[in-house]
């Protein structure tokens, strides 16, 4: 995990970028798939991250 752009209690707005993970030198943004308020993020900046894992939960 290279960035972590939001916090639990956010507000945040469809397509906004929640996330930037990297994987074979490649940089991938994570968007928010829904407007709504980030009821908790699972993942620091540094953090390894598994195949289907949640990263973070909306309310």
């Amino acid at each position: 995990m290279l960035q972590v752009k939001c916090k639990a209690g956010d507000q945040v707005e469809k397509g906004q970028a929640l996330l930037v993970i990297e994987a074979m030198k490649m940089e991938t943004t994570i968007a928010a798939p829904v407007s709504g308020r980030v009821k908790s993020v699972a993942v620091a900046a540094g953090d390894a991250v598994r195949e289907s894992q949640t990263l973070v939960e909306f309310e």
